[in-house]
């Protein structure tokens, strides 16, 4: 940890007696980065990639990275590789002033040496980033780019501390010089390390990393199989996106719809997804090209002979489903995995009528799937651990974050967040305006609120896991015919246009006032007396629901460990990252707050704010919900 009584190193390197030449090969992150720009000169290969990424884990840059980054590629882009964590290749470096020469790997150690002997023998004085100004421009120029700097922060990144104190960092040291700049630097870096912002982002960093770690799969020398093709089953818009990671993954796909116009269809949405990850600079035209190339389409089960695995990604109608597994089972290859995109069924419902209960696992994707980075793997008692680790392997293929599940309504996720919404409506029948709902959820960070996440997902899918919902979770399911008078209303959602909100072309949503009419029969329906709230009882009747629901989850083992519910919910339903996830910040706000409030609430308005036995333990014990049962268990059991 930096200390402002020490001299850092990098200063002592600046300041010796001997010139220091950097050769940088591969990644310069971070501390990394900050000891070469401490050198008199820095040689690279071209293709080496250069960043401070402090701030996603809630500090600063702590060894002169705040003060000589600007002095070397000017405040502009110094801002923008620091509050945005963006790493630039040597190549860009050179071009900055950040690299003093590039040159092949073959070559660096020579190149790096004879710059050595060029500035002891013929470079007088040598350079020192932290004393040069050259490249920091005036003073009004400077205090003109923070201030802007300063506003961009506060529209991306208003609950992070970090971004405004490292601005705080750089203006000290454009105002009174390096050397202060450096001294203010450390001293904002001790305090930043110890905030709970800090704190919350180390624990996703190192929770994300630590979820493929399986016990009973990941540990037992089981080597994962080649997945070389894979056929998707329904080109709608899960399907497609499916089919869309794969394919940029070079993995083929056969794509099987019922139809053709259906197939057509599904083979344009794959295409359309290719061209906007092109447009997004994500993917080159190249392997677009290659990645159409990849795919097949089909209407019946032929080509499913020699497939690997297959992803049923249709509606969520049990028989359907059922179905198609077993057909599936009598024409794939023994050795197929055969896995389901269900969002909320029960897979032994699924597979009920085959005989291949080993080798059926959920992959649930979330939408977009060939953008969201969550893959929620949902195995039964009865799932092999060879599909297990094959799925992971698969997972991290395409590039997304497994998270390993066990088996009930609505796994982990689903299951843990049907609440939020469900809150959201109690609310409304309680005479709390939607749109202040959302307002309240979006600045404590969500990308959006309950409501405006209901237009995007549609309608359908609220009422298509309706019943099922209120079989499994019985009185604690809060039932509302919001969504029914939507619908009925001629309101689809973004889909059509029309919702809670209204969604024109190039436009950002807007709230529809005329929504007012059926929000008022609604409310003429429930016959609930209206309340008053403030905005902190509104996050709260909303978030506690659901970290009540996580505490069953966590109770039940569906989940190997709290930290994976964390980033679930984190790359799932897009809780703030710089909170920690839903778990990490119930325990910021203590179990025993959060239980009395339940418990209030539970003698207003019945069941669905009961606390769990679980939440209630945690409450009298003061142990954080967070942490392991005595006899952790792996999610291995079918629960409701």
């Amino acid at each position: 940890m930096p200390d402002v009584s020490v001299d850092l190193v990098s200063n002592m390197m600046e300041d010796g007696k001997k010139p220091s030449v950097a050769a940088i090969q591969g990644l310069a992150l971070g501390g990394g980065l900050e000891l070469i720009m401490g050198c008199h000169a820095r040689i690279s290969t071209p293709e080496a990639q250069l960043g401070l990424p402090e701030l996603t884990l809630g500090v600063i840059p702590g060894f002169g990275g705040t003060q000589r980054l600007p002095r070397l590629v000017g405040l502009p882009k110094a801002i923008e590789m620091m509050l945005q964590s963006k790493f630039i290749t040597a190549k860009e470096g050179k071009e900055r002033g950040l690299i003093d020469a590039l040159c092949s790997p073959d070559e660096l150690i020579k190149m790096s040496r004879f710059w050595a002997l060029e500035i002891a023998n013929y470079r007088k004085p040598w350079i020192r980033s932290l004393g040069r100004t050259d490249r920091l421009g005036s003073l009004s120029e400077a205090r003109a780019i923070l201030s802007m700097a300063r506003q961009q922060a506060k529209k991306v990144a208003a609950n992070m501390p970090q971004h405004q104190a490292c601005l705080d960092v750089v203006e000290e040291g454009v105002l009174y010089g390096g050397q202060a700049g450096v001294v203010k630097e450390a001293k904002v870096f001790k305090e930043l390390v110890l905030s709970t912002t800090s704190r919350a982002l180390v624990h996703v960093f190192f929770a994300q990393r630590s979820t493929t770690k399986v016990p009973g799969v990941t540990d037992i020398q089981l080597k994962p199989r080649k997945i070389r093709k894979v056929a998707v089953i329904g080109g709608g818009l899960m399907g497609s996106g499916i089919a869309t990671a794969l394919l940029v993954s070079n993995i083929s796909v056969v794509l099987k719809e019922v139809n053709p116009q259906f197939l057509q269809r599904g083979q344009k949405t794959i295409a359309g997804n290719l061209e906007g990850l092109v447009k997004r600079g994500s993917l080159t035209k190249d392997k677009m090209s290659k990645a159409i190339s990849l795919l097949k389409g089909a209407l019946d089960y032929s080509d499913f002979k020699d497939v690997d695995m297959v992803i049923e990604a249709v509606i969520e109608k049990i028989p359907l489903k059922q179905s198609i597994f077993a057909d599936i089972e009598k024409i794939c290859p023994p050795h197929c995995i055969l896995a389901t995109n269900t969002s909320t069924i029960d897979l032994n419902i699924v597979g009920e009528k085959t005989n291949s209960q080993d080798r059926i696992i959920g992959a649930h994707f979330f939408s977009p799937a060939h953008i969201m980075p969550l893959l929620e793997i949902v195995r039964t008692e009865r799932t092999s651990p060879q599909a297990v680790l094959d799925l992971i392997t698969v997972g991290k293929i395409i590039k997304k974050v497994p998270v390993v599940v066990g088996n009930c309504t609505g796994f982990a996720v689903n299951r843990t967040f049907f609440p939020y919404g469900q809150a959201a409506h109690l609310l409304v029948s309680l005479g709390i305006d939607l749109f202040r709902i959302d307002r309240v959820i979006s600045n404590f960070g969500m990308p959006m609120g309950p409501f405006q996440l209901q237009d995007v997902a549609g309608y359908g899918v609220a009422l298509a896991v309706k019943d099922i919902y209120a079989a499994a979770f019985g009185t604690r399911n809060f039932h509302s015919g919001l969504v029914e008078l939507m619908a009925k209303n001629g309101r689809q959602g973004k889909i059509n246009g029309k919702g809670y909100y209204l969604y024109e072309k190039g436009a950002k949503p807007k709230p529809d006032p005329s929504v007012q009419h059926v929000i008022d029969e609604y409310r003429r329906q429930t016959k609930k007396k209206p309340v008053t709230l403030s905005d902190q009882d509104i996050l709260e009747m909303v978030f506690f629901p659901v970290v009540n629901e996580a505490c069953r989850v966590m109770d039940e083992n569906v989940v190997i460990r709290a930290a994976d519910l964390d980033i679930a919910s984190v790359l799932g339903m897009g809780f703030p990252k710089y909170r920690g996830g839903l778990i990490f910040w119930a325990d910021t706000v203590g179990a025993s707050y959060i239980h009395s409030k339940l418990s209030k609430w539970a003698e207003i308005y019945g069941d669905f704010f009961k606390p769990s036995s679980y939440l209630e333990e945690r409450a009298k014990s003061g142990r954080p919900l967070g942490a392991p049962k005595t006899a952790q268990q792996a999610p291995t059991r079918s629960r409701m």
